[in-house]
């Protein structure tokens, strides 16, 4: 997952908020997403991914990636945190927990729809309920709760 590529198509997208305050996105694995700090607000959203086993070399694509989002704006700043949550692999002991690769155009549509929570959390518009569905992909085996971080977080939808 390269973050570069998340902060280009973030900053496309709140170009596009033509407001004069300045946003930047900022990778954080410490965010907790059950309890967000004050003055922070949140919107965790579900898309698709792929995993990659670094123990055993393992590839499976989920469903079930939550990425969790935690937003503020103040004095003209607004800054948003970002953390995907990991899995694990089911077939190694001691697997660790593994980053999800998301494609562009999941990227795309998380991002997409993330502004508009921006829109309604930090600016208080009205912009309607139009959450972006993700692109699919195909996935051979079911969710495996115990191997999904967001799981353990009681935030998935899916445990």
């Amino acid at each position: 997952m390269a973050q570069a590529e998340w902060t280009r198509i973030f900053q496309n997208k709140v170009d596009d908020l033509d407001k004069e305050d300045s946003w930047r996105l900022q990778f954080d694995d410490h965010i907790n997403p059950n309890s967000p700090n004050q003055g922070w607000k949140q919107y965790i959203r579900n898309t698709c991914g792929r995993f990659k086993c670094t123990k055993c070399g393992r590839g499976w694509s989920s469903v079930q990636v939550k990425v969790v989002f935690q937003m503020r704006l103040i004095g003209g700043q607004g800054t948003v945190k970002v953390r995907p949550l990991r899995q694990n692999c089911k077939r190694c002991d001691e697997a660790p927990m593994e980053k999800p690769s998301i494609t562009h155009d999941n990227i795309n549509i998380l991002l997409k729809n993330l502004v508009e929570k921006i829109r309604i959390k930090c600016y208080h518009e009205d912009v309607g309920k139009r959450n972006r569905p993700f692109k699919w992909l195909d996935v051979s085996s079911p969710h495996e709760p115990a191997h999904c971080e967001a799981c353990t977080h009681g935030i998935c939808t899916r445990r």
